[in-house]
């Protein structure tokens, strides 16, 4: 037991050195951490004529950058067919806030709690039956 535990301690050791010289036995293997080329400066371009506002003139606002963006995105509104069209404009979709996704989780929205009765109609079982019929305790 002890001798093979020696020889394996000892193939071990033979193999991790054996290891060191295939990292780091050559010099002419290692890199040359002085031979570091240098990039050329950076020069601003002769055609740069960018100017600053002028005092007083319009700048954009928020809506037409949001339209730019949505124009750079997604190449401008797509076609909607007449059915969509109808639907979205039954609903008041000419109406629509911009912030709404944001105001629905504030704590200043009044929400309805319809309870209990709308649980139960809406879990309640489809029939074939022409009448609704939900049992309300």
């Amino acid at each position: 037991m002890r001798k093979s535990t020696l020889i394996l301690g000892v193939a071990a050791s033979a193999v991790l050195l054996s290891g060191c010289h295939s990292f780091g036995g050559s010099k002419a293997k290692r890199l040359d951490e002085f031979a570091v080329a240098r990039n050329a400066p950076l020069v601003i371009p002769p055609d740069y004529t960018l100017t600053p506002p002028a005092p007083g003139t319009a700048s954009l606002s928020a809506s037409d950058a949001q339209q730019q963006a949505i124009q750079a995105l997604f190449g401008g509104a797509a076609p909607r067919s007449a059915s969509e069209t109808s639907l979205l404009e039954k609903a008041g979709g000419d109406r629509v806030a911009l912030g709404i996704r944001s105001n629905v989780g504030d704590n200043d929205t009044q929400v309805v709690d319809k309870g209990e009765t709308t649980r139960t109609l809406l879990s309640a079982p489809a029939t074939d039956s022409q009448v609704a019929i939900a049992s309300v305790p």
